[in-house]
């Protein structure tokens, strides 16, 4: 399915979203000086029962669903949290230029007193309630990632600048001896050259390095991207810039379990419930699905290498027929974790090794991209 390409999340300037923050305060003052009520905020729901899939556009939309954070005895902590970050996020990163970690926001709030995080995760669900309220993405307001944004090996020229002296920088992901290159916390100011047929989107990092060992980009002329789990917003961000500067067809490789297809995948390909505010920007709609599948146990005897579905499998599957709109609108995922229940089996990427180290690239990889036989 072609999609159009979207510009980037980077398009409001740090002057804008601090004039977006004053906006939320002076709200608040007018509640409290002028209309005499409690003041309040609204925040939209970020949850799978607040999203739709958008066909058309390929991704997760979000509706219209908000929760409401009105200043009480029971919520004042909440309400001053919400305050004090907006604050820091205005006068500490927007105004000074300056950027910080999810980490180091929540030591920051030690020095607010009473308002003060007792756990980190409090903090990280905040400002993404923040970020949702604002719509703007966390990393434009100054908010680094800590995990990795994920590697890339194979034929691409990676433009990056100098940020000192704003030069372009040519990154050439086929001279990284034996390494790859580290997708950055912000993408938007990268240029891409490529002749590459597809971009393959790896879930292990073992198979990735097994196949930047073997240059396996140079058999099948593909860009290898590693995504170590569910990507981080980084990487889907760079994959999508990509597909979409290069106009490059996009597969995706995980395991074979309800973790790999309704998690990874699906978060790769539509977004997520949690963050479906920015999902236009932070997904891949024309991803397609390489494998492992349950028909791959079959087809090729992998039954002795598979593992028993485990209670936590069994009800990510159920849960995703149930209720992910992505899985309800496709009878092809339906269909494919029907099979695995029936099954009650999963299988890792590494199961092809029973037939050989190689067998993965020398085999089952050009027989799955011959024959095209792709899940949506």
């Amino acid at each position: 399915m072609a999609t159009k390409s979207v510009k980037g999340p980077e398009v409001v300037s740090k002057k804008e979203a601090s004039k977006k923050i004053v906006g939320v305060a002076d709200r608040i003052h007018q509640d409290i000086t002028k209309k005499k009520k409690k003041p309040e905020m609204r925040f939209p729901i970020r949850s799978l029962a607040n999203v739709k899939y958008d066909v058309k556009r390929g991704h997760f939309e979000i509706l219209g669903k908000e929760s409401t954070r009105t200043l009480s005895y029971n919520t004042v902590k909440a309400f001053a949290q919400s305050m004090r970050l907006l604050a820091t996020t205005k006068n500490d990163l927007l105004d000074r230029d300056d950027i910080a970690g999810k980490r180091e926001v929540y030591y920051n709030s030690k020095s607010w007193g009473e308002c003060r995080f007792d756990v980190q995760p409090e903090s990280d669900s905040l400002l993404d309630d923040i970020e949702a309220m604002l719509a703007i993405n966390r990393e434009q307001l100054g908010y680094i990632p800590e995990e990795r944004g994920g590697d890339v090996c194979g034929p691409i020229v990676i433009i990056d600048r100098d940020p000192s002296t704003g030069k372009d920088i040519k990154i050439d992901c086929t001279k990284l001896g034996s390494g790859a290159w580290s997708v950055p916390s912000r993408v938007e100011h990268l240029r891409f050259q490529s002749k590459a047929k597809f971009l393959l989107a790896v879930e292990t990092s073992s198979l990735f390095q097994r196949l930047v060992h073997h240059r396996y980009f140079e058999k099948a002329n593909c860009i290898l991207v590693s995504m170590s789990g569910v990507p981080t917003r980084a990487c889907r961000r760079f994959i999508r810039r990509v597909a979409d500067d290069l106009k490059m067809p996009v597969l995706a490789f995980t395991d074979g379990d309800p973790y790999g297809y309704c998690n990874i995948y699906r978060t790769l390909k539509v977004g997520s419930g949690q963050a479906a505010h920015i999902n236009r920007y932070f997904c891949v709609p024309t991803v397609q699905f390489l494998g492992v599948t349950p028909q791959d146990i079959i087809d090729y005897k992998l039954e002795d290498t598979t593992h028993p579905l485990e209670d936590v499998d069994v009800k990510r599957a159920k849960d995703a027929l149930k209720n992910d709109p992505f899985i309800k609108h496709h009878k092809e995922w339906q269909k494919a974790l029907n099979q695995m229940l029936k099954m009650g089996v999963r299988i890792e990427q590494q199961a092809f090794a029973k037939y050989g180290l190689n067998f993965v690239l020398d085999t089952y990889l050009p027989e799955k991209l011959r024959k095209k036989n792709f899940l949506p």
